[in-house]
């Protein structure tokens, strides 16, 4: 289902956000919205239950769902969520016109797959879908594992010096 073509069309999007991010650091939710601001992309986490996300890079204020976007046409979306939370998601992306999603590992089960690939109902979500067997993760397609290959196949990996990266190790710390 994924290819290097599907990547790049999800990191050709202007913005992104992440359902499912999360306040709690030792979490994926906080780490998949995390990586997001270390790569200086821009980027909105949808946390129904918080009104801020704290990282490295500063706080952040929180939206409560998909249809808070400011603008859902020019946002790919990293999805945290369990796999029937997943499903409903995807269902408000396809009406919102979401062009592309990432679905991290364990967030998906063969109905939402099936979802993915066009196959629902409804005609299934019909944006392009990073998800599923494959990527380097052992787990499947990982934002923090493959997002820097697609950063680079789409032309947003901005290559940063030793001191700079140094000073964000830094401030993980």
């Amino acid at each position: 289902m994924t290819t290097e073509a599907t990547v790049r069309a999800f990191f050709n999007s202007p913005q992104f956000a992440v359902v499912g991010a999360s306040t709690n650091p030792a979490k994926f939710g906080h780490k998949v919205f995390t990586w997001y601001h270390a790569h200086s992309l821009p980027a909105t986490p949808i946390n129904p239950a918080s009104a801020t996300i704290e990282t490295p890079f500063g706080v952040h204020p929180t939206i409560k769902s998909l249809v808070d976007l400011p603008d859902p046409q020019q946002t790919s979306l990293s999805v945290i969520t369990p796999a029937p939370v997943t499903l409903n998601v995807l269902k408000d992306a396809k009406k919102l016109g979401i062009p592309a999603v990432w679905l991290q590992p364990g967030t998906w089960d063969e109905a939402v797959l099936k979802y993915a690939r066009g196959e629902g109902e409804d005609g299934g979500y019909q944006g392009a879908v990073v998800a599923g067997d494959g990527g380097n993760g052992h787990g499947g397609w990982c934002i923090l594992v493959d997002g820097e290959r697609g950063l680079e196949a789409a032309g947003k990996l901005k290559r940063r010096g030793v001191g700079q990266l140094v000073g964000e190790i830094c401030a993980l710390m």
